[in-house]
């Protein structure tokens, strides 16, 4: 548990040093600013998985899986990758509740900030169960695969057509039934008085309950997607919470560059359907670790590197449809 307790006080002071120090001041994040911050993460999560070597050589962390060192940092990093990649869509989510409540950029980080916070909650809980599960029902492992490859083919023929629009959602008409709504904004606060109510949510706060939601919805298929890696309960939950630190900045970083990675969606159907078709099939095919990662990577390099090369071809087709 001591390894468990250090893990969570550093997160949570990377999350208070975050907000007190470098974000203390709302301000809208450049692409710049947002790209080293992308950086930043993306290397302290490989370098983590130095951690996890050092971690798994020791007696300090459970190891119920028995894992080698070096197969338990190479389950991190493909788990993280899995991850990054399924988070590209919640991106895409985000920037559209940020647009419907219209909520001003420099205010953004501040909603993401509480987000991720409860997002680590929520994320902890889901994997909690979900290992419970796989650990006394052997059978849930299918039960995974199935609905992993059910989500990858849904989202392969699903199309655009689906719009996702936030005050046409259950999520918002319930949340008006609870408490009074404002579209008035006053800075970055949460609540404001107003001259209907004493205490209303303003669009920050509305915006805030959505992309929990929301996070809710997609960890139903990245919960598991991981388990499908490990159900070792420390690399599920440390490979979550690191992608979920990232997200912000990433967020930032591929807001208006959406667009651009337009073929990505072919590299998520593909992970899904890796990763349910290897928990269908764990009885009778074992892959290495190696063989697991340079799946996944490969196909998130082939969609980025076909998205840069066609993705603008494809916007401009689409409108001109339109």
């Amino acid at each position: 548990m001591i390894v468990w307790i250090l893990f969570l006080i550093a997160v949570f002071f990377i999350l208070a040093l975050d907000l007190g120090v470098f974000n203390k001041t709302p301000h809208i994040i450049s692409s710049k600013e947002a790209s080293k911050w992308t950086l930043v993460w993306v290397t302290l999560s490989f370098l983590f998985s130095g951690v996890i070597y050092w971690l798994y050589t020791t007696d300090y962390i459970a190891n119920p899986d028995k894992l080698l060192p070096a197969v338990a940092s190479m389950k991190f990093i493909t788990g993280y990758l899995i991850e990054l990649s399924l988070s590209v869509d919640n991106i895409f989510v985000i920037a559209i509740i940020f647009a419907s409540f219209k909520i001003p950029q420099k205010y953004q980080h501040r909603v993401l900030f509480w987000g991720i916070l409860g997002a680590i909650i929520f994320r902890g809980l889901m994997i909690f169960f979900g290992v419970m599960l796989i650990n006394k029902f052997s059978w849930t492992t299918y039960v995974f695969g199935i609905f992993l490859i059910f989500t990858a083919i849904k989202m392969l023929f699903s199309g655009e057509d689906e719009d996702f629009q936030p005050k046409d959602s259950f999520i918002y008409k319930t949340l008006g039934k609870i408490i009074p709504l404002t579209s008035e904004t006053d800075g970055e606060k949460f609540f404001i008085a107003t001259k209907t109510a004493k205490k209303a949510a303003t669009p920050l706060f509305v915006a805030l309950i959505v992309i929990e939601v929301m996070d809710v919805l997609f960890a139903v298929d990245s919960v598991p997607a991981i388990l499908a890696i490990t159900s070792d309960p420390f690399l599920v939950f440390s490979s979550n919470i690191f992608a979920i630190l990232g997200l912000r900045s990433m967020y930032f970083f591929l807001a208006n560059m959406l667009a651009k990675f337009s073929y990505l969606e072919y590299s998520l159907v593909a992970i899904l359907a890796f990763v349910g078709l290897k928990m269908l099939l764990h009885d009778y095919i074992h892959l290495p670790e190696w063989a697991s990662l340079g799946f996944i990577a490969l196909s998130l390099l082939v969609g980025i590197l076909v998205s840069l090369k066609f993705g603008e071809e494809k916007v401009l087709t689409d409108s001109e449809e339109e």
